[in-house]
């Protein structure tokens, strides 16, 4: 084992009446998201998952690194999901703050924070599904949410089976729902299905989609794609439907349908809508308990963003604490045994472990909305 590096610790004096306390050691954990724009609320649910386990892992007393107990800060910059602004925030949050790890829940700053992470020392904890993060070989890449081609097959076959066979397609603009359209598509076109129309919106710069919208439902779909963060997918399925749009919607994972429910103002809206199981459908032990838990705290039901961001600094801290080290190499490498052995409590997605390629070992869900309510489907 490598010898403990204290990457990213800094010590703090705390005086009370003009005393000095114990010294008290912190390591800083980076986060680089949208917090502002269109996608804010996304990275808001990003981030009050890895504020809620940092404070979690405080109040407990820290843990020990190297003999000396200490505690976790998240240092969390805003990067309006621009891939550009993400890296200068990397880049940032390693040379100020002197990060181990930087969280990211955007296949674009992700992408961009793999071109010198490496040669910078630190992990990129990446909130995405897009399968070619962790088939690059990036050591120090660790991809948190399951890959969505199982997600892009199971849908395409349930829509197809039951919907119709005319899509259209109106995603996001940004990286990650460029892939995904163009994984869609694809899947679509090789099982006999016909794109009738292709207008992809930017979710994050407007609230009007009536225009965008308009041009899809035009060619009187069957389907129509949908997704970008929760809160402008839901407006486009919102505005879709006051146009007279009757058919379905194939909803990209990023988008939950629970979170869509809430800006359109229930389920009747969303009908015949595929995507995700959002997680307060899950009914295990370890998933209900954290949903208490973060509903205490939030006074709302938590999404899959927070959740899973959660659970992976859990399992950050767990690797630290078991080789007392900061070294990224050395926390990734202990990664897998670190969240395998976490307890439940702090897994509520029950996440396996890590594999070799650095991605979190966990199975892909579907979801379809029927007669008003969310129901579970089968793969």
């Amino acid at each position: 084992m490598k010898t403990a590096k204290k990457l990213g610790l800094a010590v703090a004096v705390a005086t009370t009446m003009g005393m000095s306390s114990a010294m008290a050691a912190e390591v800083n954990i980076g986060f680089t998201g949208p917090l502002s724009g269109g996608a804010a609320l996304y990275g808001e649910n990003v981030l009050s998952g890895l504020r809620m386990a940092a404070d979690e892992i405080n109040e407990a007393g820290g843990f020990d690194l190297d003999g000396e107990k200490t505690t976790i800060n998240i240092v969390a910059l805003d990067d309006q999901y621009s891939p550009a602004q993400a890296a200068t925030n990397a880049k940032r949050l390693k040379q100020e703050s002197d990060v181990p790890a930087v969280f990211v829940p955007h296949s674009g700053g992700i992408f961009a924070l793999m071109d010198f992470n490496v040669e910078d020392d630190f992990l990129v904890m990446a909130y995405t599904s897009v399968p070619t993060i962790t088939e690059q070989g990036n050591p120090l890449t660790v991809r948190i949410p399951p890959t969505f081609d199982g997600y892009v097959n199971a849908f395409t076959d349930y829509a197809l089976e039951n919907w119709g066979t005319k899509l259209a397609m109106g995603g996001a603009t940004h990286e990650y729902a460029k892939i995904w359209a163009s994984m869609i598509e694809k899947a679509w076109t090789a099982k006999g299905g016909e794109v009738v129309a292709q207008n992809p919106m930017d979710y994050n710069k407007s609230a009007d989609f009536f225009t965008g919208v308009s041009r899809l439902i035009s060619e009187e779909p069957d389907v129509m794609f949908v997704g970008g963060a929760s809160e402008p997918t839901g407006l486009v399925m919102q505005q879709a439907r006051q146009l007279g749009y009757e058919g379905a919607f194939i909803m990209m994972d990023q988008a939950k349908i629970d979170e869509a429910a809430n800006v359109v103002g229930g389920y009747e809206p969303l009908e015949d809508t595929v995507g995700v199981v959002p997680l307060g459908v899950y009914e295990t032990e370890a998933a209900q308990n954290f949903i208490k838990r973060y509903e205490e705290i939030y006074g709302k039901t938590p999404g899959s963003e927070a959740a899973f961001n959660y659970l992976a600094l859990h399992g950050l801290v767990n690797a630290m604490d078991q080789t007392e080290s900061t070294d990224p190499e050395v926390i990734r490498a202990a990664l897998n045994d670190a969240i395998a052995n976490l307890e439940s409590s702090k897994n509520p997605y029950e996440v396996e472990g890590v594999d070799e390629k650095g991605g979190f070992i966990t199975a892909p869900t579907m979801a379809v909305v029927k007669d008003g309510k969310i129901v579970e489907e089968e793969f």
